[in-house]
């Protein structure tokens, strides 16, 4: 299922990320602080009386270099492609200012559902300064208070309004759906040429339900149905797509949620990068399964341990990663090439194995015999009884006596054990502690 997107547009410090951060509410800090994850949040899940949605915070894509009014109108224009529903936000204390008037009717043409937040709005007296901002064009303004949370809720039960449905997968579930994701210039598209063209039976593009996306639809030899989740844009040139690495970010963010495996691609040539972090984590934290793709390896000087060299940097920049298979790959010479739908199948059927809880709970018998449970301040955890509630990916709740005693390091262990009984190869595992009642 495609969650519709809402984005958050306007100047700088009209408290657009106060907005973004209240909206998602806690669920920004539920994503486990990850070693070797790097990333300013501009996309997250929220929701609201029920519907759920993306929430994207344009505020932290800047162009580098640029004018602060050219920023703010690319700013605009990147929502009006992404988003289903806009807010625009500005500030009562400022009025109505030139950057305000050079973004509302970029906004108003492009037919998108916006609706005005005038923000700041804190002391009542100051309501009635709101009405300038009719002048926009856009409607009524809706006043709010960013850091008392005042009037959000008004202004989300407008957004929902204009919310689309949420698009239902046209794919049946043996169906097999993966993205490529990674910087610019590791060689995505061509790695997908390269995959379609070898394993090619039949092929079909069929128009993808994100914006602009084509998926690829092919069958390989032994009788596997894959579809490739096309990147929205990623044949895409022009100033606003690659002056930004974040922007890159924001367009795989949505192939990201629509695939069950993500290749995620390193050029071989210039090693691991900060942005590389950046978009792998959200894969990650989104439960997708991985594989760390490592393209252009023909073109790397070999000496006899190069490949396992590689490999341990891999692991230790992506320490969050090691679940993850790594291939190395060359879409120029058909290098290691038909190893990749088979890895991607294996993951796949990982990424949705479920597990008997007798079995499940024999294995954590053996564990704690194995590696007691900690205690704190006096008190020990007590493990009574662990099932897997989910797949896609496998999820697993721990009835304990208190779940406060079940300490990250512990649930490690406990996750590195399943690793270790069950194939569990190019999937997170996610670990939910519950008290028994």
């Amino acid at each position: 299922m495609v969650k519709p997107t809402v984005a958050i547009v306007g100047r700088p410090n009209v408290g657009k990320s106060t907005i973004f951060n209240r909206v998602v509410g806690e669920r920004i800090s539920i994503v486990e602080d990850t070693s070797g994850v790097t990333r300013d949040r501009i996309y997250a899940d929220a929701e609201w009386l029920g519907r759920e949605f993306a929430l994207i915070d344009t505020g932290g894509i800047t162009m580098e270099d640029e004018p602060l009014s050219v920023q703010i109108r690319q700013q605009a224009q990147i929502a009006i492609e992404e988003a289903d529903v806009i807010i625009m936000m500005t500030s009562v204390k400022e009025g109505v200012t030139y950057e305000d008037e050079q973004v509302a009717p970029i906004l108003f043409k492009s037919g998108k559902p916006v609706i005005l937040a005038v923000n700041k709005t804190d002391n009542p007296e100051i309501r009635n300064e709101i009405y300038e901002f009719y002048s926009l064009g856009l409607g009524e303004p809706y006043p709010i208070s960013g850091a008392h949370g005042l009037g959000l809720g008004d202004v989300l039960d407008e957004v929902i309004k204009h919310l689309p449905d949420n698009v239902e997968s046209d794919y049946d579930e043996e169906t097999i759906k993966f993205s490529v994701i990674g910087r610019p210039n590791v060689g995505k598209s061509s790695l997908v040429n390269a995959i379609i063209g070898e394993e090619r039976v039949i092929v079909s593009n069929i128009a993808g339900t994100t914006r602009e996306a084509v998926d690829t639809r092919f069958h390989t030899k032994d009788g596997r149905d894959f579809v490739v989740i096309d990147t929205a844009g990623m044949r895409k040139r022009g100033k606003i797509y690659e002056s930004t690495e974040k922007y890159s970010v924001l367009r795989a963010l949505r192939a990201i949620e629509r695939s069950d495996v993500v290749l995620c691609v390193i050029n071989a040539e210039e090693g691991i990068r900060e942005q590389d972090k950046h978009v792998f984590g959200y894969a990650h934290d989104a439960g997708k399964g991985i594989i760390i793709v490592v393209n252009k390896w023909d073109t790397v000087e070999k000496e006899t341990n190069t490949m396992k060299e590689f490999e341990l940097d891999v692991r230790d920049e992506f320490q969050y990663l090691k679940y993850a298979p790594i291939v190395f790959v060359s879409a120029i010479t058909k290098k290691r090439l038909h190893l990749l739908p088979e890895r991607i199948a294996d993951v796949f059927m990982n990424r949705n194995l479920r597990i008997q809880s007798s079995t499940l709970n024999d294995v954590v018998m053996d564990a704690v015999a194995t590696n007691p449970t900690p205690t704190d301040k006096g008190r020990r955890l007590k493990i009574y009884y662990t099932t897997q509630v989910a797949v896609s990916p496998p999820t697993f709740v721990i009835f304990v006596n208190d779940p406060e005693l079940l300490h990250f390091s512990y649930a490690r262990f406990l996750e590195n054990r399943f690793r270790d009984t069950f194939n569990f190869e190019g999937t997170p595992i996610r670990i939910i502690p519950r008290r028994r009642k």
